[in-house]
Order: structure tokens, then sequence, then C-alpha cells
């Protein structure tokens, strides 16, 4: 299995995520035989309000923004092929979201996956369930 990095530009946007996530992503880096890149960590309500209008999210209360315990519960993921990310390949973000649910389920800490919603299909996101709350 090839060992990938998590890029310093993935490092930084993973800054605001909730430590639990960021173990996750770290550990699926680590696992994968896929490269893959932090597309976007935590949002400001400003940046969200601009994904909305442009029709790329649907709710102002999205989990990437700053929740309850002042962490974002969100982060988009994308495979990295040849340096670039290969938005029309869904197997790519399948096989990524296998890795992710794999670490997440080591870790012990539940994660959805947006390629598992039932209406829009986020092949990307990655979340805490809405309401989650570390243990202790």
């Amino acid at each position: 299995m090839a060992q990938f990095r998590l890029s310093l530009r993935s490092l930084a946007r993973l800054d605001g995520v909730h430590p639990v996530l960021i173990e996750v992503v770290k550990s699926a880096i680590l696992r994968t035989t896929v490269d893959f890149t932090v597309v976007e960590g935590l949002r400001t309500p400003e940046r969200q309000r601009e994904l909305v209008a442009a029709g790329k999210s649907q709710t102002l209360n999205g989990l990437h923004l700053r929740q309850a315990d002042g962490y974002g519960h969100a982060v988009d993921l994308a495979p990295l092929v040849g340096g670039a990310i290969p938005w029309n390949d869904w197997a790519k973000f399948k096989d990524l979201a296998y890795v992710v649910k794999a670490c997440a389920a080591t870790v012990g800490v539940p994660v959805e996956w947006g390629g598992d919603w039932k209406t829009l299909k986020d092949g990307p996101h990655f979340q805490l369930p809405r309401g989650w709350k570390a243990a202790g």
C-alpha cells in the first residue's frame, strides 16, 4: 500500500475542525491506496451563504460551521489522481469513503458520508452526526 501525507494546505484546511474528525482524516491518509486532499473544513457563515446562493449547499446551518463545542463537524475530502481531482469518477470518491469510514470505526467515532444520502449525493462530504457530542 502506498503511503501518502497530508499537504500543508490540507493540514491548514483542517484548522478548526473537531479533533476526532482530524484524527480520522489523518488515519485515512495513512491507509488509503489513492492520495486525497482536504478541500474544505471549517467555514465562516459568509462562506456558507455563498455556497447556498451558488446552489452548492442546501442549508445555512451546515456542520462545516462552528458548532456549540467550538469546532466544525464536517470536512470535504477529494481523491487525487495524477495531481487532479477526478470529479466525475464516483468510484474514486466511494473508495475514499470506504477508507474514511473504516478509520472512523477504528477511532470509535460515527462519521456520515454525503455519498450515502438519499437525495443530494455529496461525494466529498464527511460529517459527525448532527447533535454528536464527544464522550466525557
